[in-house]
């Protein structure tokens, strides 16, 4: 397939310019004027039409909180262990939920799924492809960061459980330490066969976060609780990304000090709880342009995952740089989850996931996705 003459948004120039991309093999194998096809190659005219890299959701529960499943199936949150760090995405991922078609048809292509918020530890998320495969198709990469929750949602456990902003801390706290202590006395181990110890799952899954291979994944949304993130972070020196960051323009001083990645929202959806009344596209505006690296997120299916384009749209509306809204669904979110080798930009070598719209899918709500290709396979259109 060539794609002839859109007028490429790539993520990586700011500038909108015209020119061909051939896919070929899976791949994007040229970017250019003029490209001359192959034997048998399809030519698809995009004069007049608008070329995106497939979009990128950096943070959502698809495949895992299925379409019409309730508020709160257990495929998302395992109620009966509150550090989870052992639970995987991939191991409850359904590849036929409705709600990926759904974010197909908005030019998602990319998202990273996992547990949801309800433990201290909820386990690690997966980047997989949204195009309807077999698992092994559709996975990019598994276990790319390890899921950790402040604030109300681990606060709302039964009362065995720590029920404060303290206690939630405390329990994160404590288990970092214990997976220390349990990653050294493994490599002692290692050294003499004599001190081997009986294998504990939840502790072995912490001890890529420990070296720094994923980063922790921290939902917070209060601006003490982002505060109470990036200070565990820096107890542990963890890599870390900063998940919903609801109150992140009362953080922005010590959110730029730290610099962590950021994956600002949902924003379109009703307020739940207290800790999100001061949800805002503002918040996208505000530390991307204090300097910080920001991905835009639905949560999905806390808000529909196609209406991830229009996010980035009401972030340029309250200031957010458009080139900028463009890759925090694109490359930013790629880089976000560890995938921007293969996704995020429309450049050679890269997975062949394009999206072609009759106008700008960021600015215009009438403006609609006409073709969706995934690994040079065309799935929508």
């Amino acid at each position: 397939m060539i794609i002839k003459n859109g007028n490429i948004h790539d993520a990586v120039h700011e500038e909108v310019y015209v020119a061909d991309i051939a896919l070929r093999d899976g791949k994007i194998a040229a970017i250019g004027k003029d490209i001359a096809p192959l034997a048998g190659e399809e030519i698809l005219d995009a004069a007049g039409k608008e070329v995106y890299p497939g979009f990128v959701d950096a943070h959502s529960h698809l495949g895992l909180h299925g379409f019409g499943l309730g508020k709160d199936p257990t495929d998302v949150n395992e109620r009966g262990d509150r550090v989870g760090a052992h639970m995987r995405a991939i191991d409850a991922f359904d590849p036929h939920d409705e709600y990926l078609r759904r974010a197909l048809r908005g030019g998602v292509t990319t998202i990273c799924t996992g547990p949801g918020s309800a433990n201290f530890f909820g386990g690690t998320f997966m980047v997989v492809k949204t195009a309807e495969d077999s698992l092994k198709n559709m996975v990019v990469r598994e276990g790319v960061a390890m899921k950790c929750a402040f604030g109300e949602n681990p606060k709302k456990s039964e009362k065995k459980y720590m029920t404060s902003r303290m206690g939630v801390a405390a329990v994160i706290r404590q288990t970092l330490y214990d997976a220390t202590d349990y990653m050294l006395r493994k490599e002692d181990a290692e050294k003499d066969p004599s001190k081997r110890m009986k294998t504990d799952l939840r502790m072995e899954a912490l001890i890529p976060v420990l070296k720094r291979e994923i980063p922790i994944k921290a939902h917070v949304h209060r601006a003490d609780d982002i505060w109470t993130a990036i200070r565990i972070a820096k107890e542990f020196n963890l890599k870390m990304t900063l998940e919903h960051v609801t109150d992140g323009r009362n953080a922005v001083e010590e959110m730029v000090e730290a610099g962590f990645p950021v994956a600002a929202g949902p924003v379109l959806f009703r307020t739940p709880k207290l800790e999100c009344v001061n949800r805002s596209f503002a918040t996208a505006a505000v530390l991307s342009k204090a300097g910080l690296k920001v991905s835009l997120i639905t949560d999905a299916p806390v808000m529909d995952p196609e209406l991830l384009p229009l996010c980035a749209g009401f972030a340029i509306k309250e200031g957010m740089d458009p080139h900028k809204a463009l890759q925090a669904i694109t490359i930013t979110a790629a880089e976000h989850i560890g995938a921007e080798d293969r996704v995020g930009s429309l450049e050679v070598g890269k997975d062949a996931d394009v999206v072609i719209a009759d106008g700008n899918l960021l600015t215009s709500v009438v403006a609609k996705v006409e073709a969706v290709f995934v690994s040079g396979k065309k799935v929508v259109g």
